[in-house]
């Protein structure tokens, strides 16, 4: 609220607004009723996400708010002074999102912040759920036991207090809950995660609902769906059914022009201004290896089709023949080739390539609309030629010239790690998105891990 209070009171008393002290009152109140009315302070939101498209919304929100209250009291605020004072807040808003956000994931991963869960469901469910949750660590769940469906093991070390019957009739169905509270209260767990599966029926999971919300604990159901950003889910009621709706990927309208639009100014301007530093890397180049200062492959874009790709040469003139002799070296899995101490890149190309500044040139790919700005990694044609149906919707999209595979690892991730990051990205797209994976690509460069 500070964040708003002072911009406002500060702008407005130094424009010689009248009742500058009221206006900032208003407008710290207002951020508060729409925060609120959005349940932004909750447990789960605050961990949820560092977007900033959820506070630029909100901000319009107290501004529209904000407006009607000062006609209606007849408030006199100059509207540029009232811009000027707001633009600071939403700076200051997004900023203190993204710091929240970030103690949160700190805290959680020093498990100061934990939901205690226990998992109920049939084998095969518990197991995909314990993997998805290993697999990631930005999230505030600890999976503390579970209760089985059934008498199938689990492949997870986690401990199995008790099971449940198999059938779930009306009688074993009134006991689940009690079975599934004692497991809770011995493992000290305050949430209850319920898998999908055939023998977890509606009837059960409505009867082991009303025993764990009695009990005053929580209860999550788990759709059986990996992977979906929130923004693309919608509930609906049909007749007695609960009907989650999943919006499909976006690929056209305002957000997609506004990409483009990104895509190609962004690459101008970033051109312009880093025209010093291509002179400087093609100095370099040139004067630590011979051969040309561009390097160019082809590579499969959108749709599957080819574009020339262009890099800073990083590598030595006869690079390409001899990869065959270093195929036996490859330290990746999947269809990609990557060696750690690669033998043909030159002394210029390691500095190259620990900064990705051998990327740049890829900004004439942007501007001539083979590539994006972010996207999945773009594929050699050879590797292409071994995607399965899965893979292949990575070309769904541009390729980019950053993308979540490199602000999280890059050439450390495994080939389905890389896979999955795109296949993410790919599916559930937003500028907002876009943007974080821009602001984090400049840490990511800086870095430098994973970069080889």
């Amino acid at each position: 609220m500070l964040g708003i209070l002072a911009p406002v009171g500060a702008v407005c008393a130094a424009a010689g607004q009248p009742q500058p002290l009221l206006v900032a009152a208003l407008a710290g109140t207002s951020w508060l009723v729409v925060s609120a009315a959005k349940n932004r302070y909750s447990r789960d939101e605050l961990g949820a996400s560092g977007a900033v498209m959820p506070v630029v919304r909100d901000w319009l929100t107290m501004l529209g708010g904000l407006a009607v209250i000062c006609v209606v009291a007849r408030i006199e605020v100059a509207t540029a002074v009232c811009v000027l004072a707001l633009v600071p807040c939403l700076t200051l808003t997004v900023l203190r999102r993204k710091l929240v956000h970030r103690y949160v994931l700190a805290v959680r991963r020093r498990a100061q912040a934990l939901r205690r869960v226990l998992i109920v469901g049939e084998a095969g469910a518990v197991d995909v759920v314990l993997a998805e949750l290993a697999h990631r660590t930005d999230h505030e769940y600890v999976v503390v036991g579970s209760c089985l469906i059934g008498d199938e093991a689990i492949d997870a070390a986690v401990p199995v207090p008790a099971r449940l019957a198999s059938d779930g009739d009306a009688l074993e169905g009134e006991r689940d809950g009690e079975t599934v509270l004692r497991c809770a209260a011995e493992l000290d767990a305050d949430l209850v995660f319920v898998a999908p599966g055939r023998r977890m029926s509606a009837a059960r999971v409505r009867r082991l609902a009303w025993a764990v919300h009695d009990e005053g604990r929580d209860l999550a159901i788990l759709p059986g769906l990996l992977d979906v950003s929130r923004h693309r889910v919608r509930l609906a009621k049909a007749a007695g059914l609960t009907v989650l709706h999943i919006a499909p990927a976006a690929r056209r309208g305002l957000p997609v022009l506004l990409k483009e639009a990104t895509d190609r100014v962004g690459a101008l301007l970033l051109l312009v201004l880093l025209a010093p530093v291509f002179v400087l890397v093609a100095a370099a180049i040139r004067l630590t290896s011979a051969g040309p200062v561009f390097y160019w492959q082809t590579r499969v874009g959108r749709d599957l089709m080819p574009f020339r790709m262009w890099k800073f040469r990083t590598m030595v003139v006869s690079a390409d023949r001899m990869r065959a002799e270093l195929e036996a070296a490859n330290e990746h899995d999947g269809a990609m080739f990557k060696i750690r101490h690669d033998p043909r890149v030159t002394r210029a190309g390691r500095v190259l390539r620990r900064f990705s500044l051998d990327e740049l040139p890829q900004l004439f790919n942007v501007l001539a609309g083979h590539m994006s700005l972010v996207g999945p990694r773009p594929p050699l044609p050879e590797e292409v030629e071994r995607y399965d149906g899965t893979e292949l919707r990575r070309l769904a999209v541009k390729p980019g010239l950053t993308g979540l595979w490199q602000v999280s690892g890059r050439s450390d991730l495994s080939w389905d790690e890389t896979v999955a990051l795109d296949l993410s990205y790919v599916d559930n797209w937003s500028y907002a998105r876009d943007i974080d994976v821009l602001v984090r690509t400049l840490r990511a460069v800086v870095d430098g891990r994973g970069a080889y």
